[in-house]
């Protein structure tokens, strides 16, 4: 199956009623991760690679060009997907390299200029044949905050899309990035509401901080596309401690390989929990 464009997994995902899991790489180790949970359970997976994670590692192609590696040889279809991108250059070379999906985060722009700039991402990313999702309304950032009026307005979500012609909406519903607690509650008739206005599949960001019953909830009444990446960085971090301290070793094989099995554990059981299986 290899590496695929985000777009026809949104529509199937979203016309079977089911969600998509999106998992961040950031080292090698999350890629196999995913690629084992994939084939594991047998559904499609997004493995994101953030603009965060470009400076972590000083630039984008190593690590662009593992993860691209390793969706081509999984069995199950894998988009390969730069996330939270506000630099333009970026984008442009993701496309050279052969990434298909690019989350272009205009969200702190001015309302008109946003739309401008996600705009022309949208036609630079027709031509390399790569979807694009976009973000409208301000997810909560590091600091976990859930302010009750930071929201996504439905008919301001259905002209944005209008606007640009993104494929996929990232929209403001009640979580926040970075949570390190599953306590996030989600305002699930906007979700419902937006499903109705949108024409797009939705985006769930900040899943971490949503308890499973959430995540099912927020799939039922319309999210598509759910984010979870530093729930699984905790799970990472957990298992490595935990082998470390059963049997300290310099070898970096074991404590890593122990880290990326229970990501993969985990990995495929929150997408076992996304398509409501």
């Amino acid at each position: 199956m290899s590496r695929s464009p985000l777009a026809p997994l949104l529509a199937e995902a979203s016309g079977a009623r089911r969600g998509l899991a999106a998992f961040n790489v950031i080292q090698i180790e999350h890629a196999e991760a995913y690629a084992a949970a994939a084939e594991r359970v047998g559904l499609p997976v997004v493995m994101q690679i953030s603009q965060n994670c470009v400076r972590y590692h000083g630039s984008l192609a190593p690590i662009a060009a593992a993860t691209l590696a390793i969706a081509d040889a999984c069995t199950q279809p894998v988009v390969v997907h730069l996330d939270h991108v506000e630099d333009v250059s970026l984008v442009e070379e993701a496309a050279r390299l052969g990434l298909t999906s690019v989350m272009f985060d205009g969200s702190t722009l001015p309302d008109v200029e946003n739309r401008g700039v996600t705009r022309r991402v949208v036609e630079l990313c027709r031509v390399a044949g790569m979807s694009v999702e976009a973000e409208l309304g301000e997810v909560g950032g590091k600091d976990g905050v859930h302010a009750p009026g930071v929201r996504t307005d439905p008919d301001d979500a259905a002209r944005f899309v209008a606007d640009t012609g993104v494929d996929a909406l990232a929209v403001a519903v009640g979580s926040s990035h970075a949570m390190t607690d599953r306590t996030a509650e989600l305002d699930t008739d906007l979700i419902a509401a937006l499903r109705s206005s949108v024409p797009v599949p939705l985006v769930l960001h900040g899943s971490s901080g949503v308890p499973d019953a959430g995540l099912v909830a927020a799939v039922r009444a319309g999210m598509t596309k759910v984010n979870i990446a530093t729930h699984l960085n905790q799970v990472f971090t957990r298992a490595m401690t935990e082998r470390l301290e059963q049997c300290p070793t310099v070898d970096t094989r074991k404590y890593l390989g122990a880290a990326r099995d229970a990501v993969t554990d985990e990995a495929a059981r929150l997408m076992d929990l996304l398509a409501l299986r």
